[in-house]
């Protein structure tokens, strides 16, 4: 089964020159943890989550009215494309450790995020568990 018949679809972006204060409002009225940024022509520039917030501005003292997206986004995005198949998707979440992948299409724009809630539904629940149990593992700690 390819990507596009298991992704949510309707993904919106953040603009990476949107303020951390605006994108945290649409991230709430919205009801998610990440938001792809995407340039011109939905196309795909980082991922903001709302540990990023977190950790890389709120931690450091920086002010969200004034912090740019840009200033804080995840630029190495791990994407699938959406004529691929879900064992590629899952592959991918596994080795990266994430719970959420973002959907390109050949064009390398922006089509969809595909999510564990989304292997979990609609495609073979043998693949969700495997994914959960991966991206659970506890990383080293170091203190």
């Amino acid at each position: 089964m390819q990507v596009r018949f298991i992704m949510t679809l309707d993904v919106e972006c953040v603009s990476a020159e949107t303020t951390l204060q605006e994108a945290a409002r649409r991230m709430k009225l919205l009801d998610v943890g990440p938001m792809p940024v995407c340039g011109d022509d939905d196309r795909l520039v980082g991922m903001l989550t709302d540990r990023d917030i977190v950790i890389r501005s709120t931690a450091e003292g920086l002010d969200p009215r004034t912090t740019k997206v840009r200033d804080v986004m995840t630029r190495n995005v791990i994407a699938c494309y959406e004529d691929q198949d879900v064992e590629k998707a899952v592959e991918l979440m596994e080795e990266h450790r994430i719970r959420r992948l973002v959907v390109l299409n050949r064009e390398e724009r922006l089509v969809g995020i595909v999510s564990l809630g989304d292997l979990a539904i609609r495609a073979n629940k043998k693949e969700s568990s495997e994914v959960l149990r991966e991206v659970s593992e506890p990383s080293i700690t170091r203190f």
